[in-house]
C-alpha cells in the first residue's frame, strides 16, 4: 500500500511539473501540439495498416467475384495473393511488436 502512495505521489510531481513547465516555457506548447498530432496520426495509420479483418473482407469479395466469373482465374490468383502477402506482412509485424 505505501508503494503504491509513493507512486501517485512521484506521479503528481512529475504531472505537476509539467504544467510547470508548461507555463515557464509556453513557446513548447505548439511543438507540443504537433507531436501530439503526430503520434495521432501514426495511431490511425498502424491502425488502418495492421487491420487482417479488412485483408479478410477483400479475400471474400474476391473470392465471389471469381465464383460470379465476374474475374478470370489468373486476375484472381494475382489478387489473393497479394492479399495474402498483405496478411502474413501484418501477422508478422504484430509479431515483431509482442517482442
Amino acid at each position: 500500500m505505501r508503494e503504491e502512495k509513493k507512486e501517485t505521489i512521484e506521479s503528481r510531481k512529475v504531472a505537476n511539473f509539467g504544467g510547470l513547465a508548461d507555463i515557464l516555457f509556453p513557446f513548447l506548447l505548439p511543438i507540443k501540439g504537433v507531436a501530439w498530432i503526430g503520434e495521432k496520426i501514426k495511431e490511425a495509420a498502424e491502425a488502418e495498416f495492421t487491420d487482417k479483418s479488412k485483408v479478410q473482407e477483400e479475400l471474400l469479395k474476391l473470392q465471389m467475384l471469381f465464383d460470379m466469373d465476374e474475374i478470370s482465374e489468373k486476375e484472381f490468383k494475382k489478387k489473393e495473393e497479394k492479399l495474402i502477402e498483405k496478411f502474413e506482412m501484418i501477422k508478422k509485424y504484430e509479431e515483431e511488436k509482442m517482442g
